[in-house]
């Protein structure tokens, strides 16, 4: 992972409501193992990151001034460090007039991978802990947090370069239950969301449970495929990828690698041929489950509709082909 540029600053801003004072650094930093170490470590815990939106920029303006400030770094108008501090003064500004977050440390990193260039950009706290010290005393000592990332942001520049026709070369964590407190932290970037990765999700998984009944498929090979749909989902959440329809079809079905697509095609469920994964939409395809009051029932999703009929009227299951062993239980208990 090639790091182009990198560097960190300091917005000192206390939960109390006094001013934020803002220590910016006045020339990037020096490409090193320990920081080839944060930036593969801050890239695992974003892409575990759930809840991510996927967008593009607004219209370069006033009230959004951060894609001119990067079009012109990236024309070699202004160097890496001039783009960042004119950048993180504009933060600081508006998480002054938000007056809902703390200060931090921010990173901004431009960065390879692969063929692709990104930008990444966090706000970074530290956590208090001990360490043990060369003369063997317990000492306490701050260490980077980067599970607790909350305000962070990842712009593919390539994709945002060379297809503008693009509406998810920017991904950032969304505040959790709707909160606002990343409100200001999204219109520093200027971005708005442009693909609702949990609603492009369930199409799919809507699309794969048709495809799979429209194929009459055994249980086994529905089971086999169901896992290959949701090992290549996850895998591509994780590593921060999007699905790409075309190539999630060839691993549903080896022998017949465009039947899956030509189904989504043909079927017209209006779905973009990549999209991001939405981890916690797939995480509840995988098995329905629920305990209560002694009873505990979990099943994969594509028996439901099958061998499993849910009666939402009369609020009931209906079980065809009751598991052997459960069978042989019953019997046992009725005898």
């Amino acid at each position: 992972m090639p790091i182009r540029h990198c560097i960190v600053h300091l917005i000192d801003k206390k939960p109390d409501g006094t001013p934020a004072v803002l220590h910016a650094r006045d020339s990037e930093l020096a490409t090193s193992q320990a920081m080839e170490n944060l930036l593969a470590d801050l890239n695992e815990s974003y892409n575990a990151k759930q809840g991510k939106a996927w967008g593009l920029f607004h219209e370069e303006s006033g009230a959004y001034p951060f894609s001119g400030w990067l079009k012109s770094y990236l024309a070699a108008e202004q160097d890496f460090t001039a783009f960042s501090r004119q950048a993180v003064a504009q933060l600081q500004k508006l998480m002054e007039e938000s007056n809902l977050s703390t200060g931090g440390h921010v990173l901004f990193a431009h960065y390879q991978q692969g063929m692709t260039d990104y930008l990444a950009i966090a706000l970074l706290h530290h956590s208090e802990g001990v360490t043990v010290t060369e003369a063997l005393d317990v000492a306490p000592a701050k260490h980077l947090d980067l599970s607790q990332l909350h305000l962070a942001a990842r712009i593919n520049l390539s994709e945002w370069q060379n297809n503008p026709n693009s509406k998810q070369y920017i991904s950032f964590i969304r505040g959790k239950n709707g909160k606002k407190v990343s409100d200001y932290f999204r219109d520093f970037i200027g971005c708005q969301e442009g693909v609702d990765a949990p609603s492009e999700t369930r199409t799919l998984l809507k699309a794969f449970s048709d495809f799979v009944e429209s194929e009459d498929l055994a249980e086994e090979q529905a089971r086999a495929k169901t896992e290959a749909l949701v090992d290549y989902a996850t895998s591509q959440a994780k590593l921060g990828e999007p699905i790409t329809l075309d190539e999630l079809s060839g691993l549903i079905d080896e022998d017949r690698p465009r039947a899956f697509f030509e189904h989504i095609r043909n079927k017209d469920y209006g779905m973009a041929p990549e999209f991001p994964a939405d981890k916690r939409t797939l995480n509840q395809f995988r098995r329905f489950t629920g305990r209560a009051e002694g009873l505990s029932i979990s099943f994969e999703a594509h028996l439901l509709g099958s061998k499993i009929e849910y009666d939402e009227a009369r609020d009931m299951l209906i079980i065809r082909q009751v598991p052997t062993q459960l069978k042989d239980q019953l019997k046992r208990r009725k005898d």
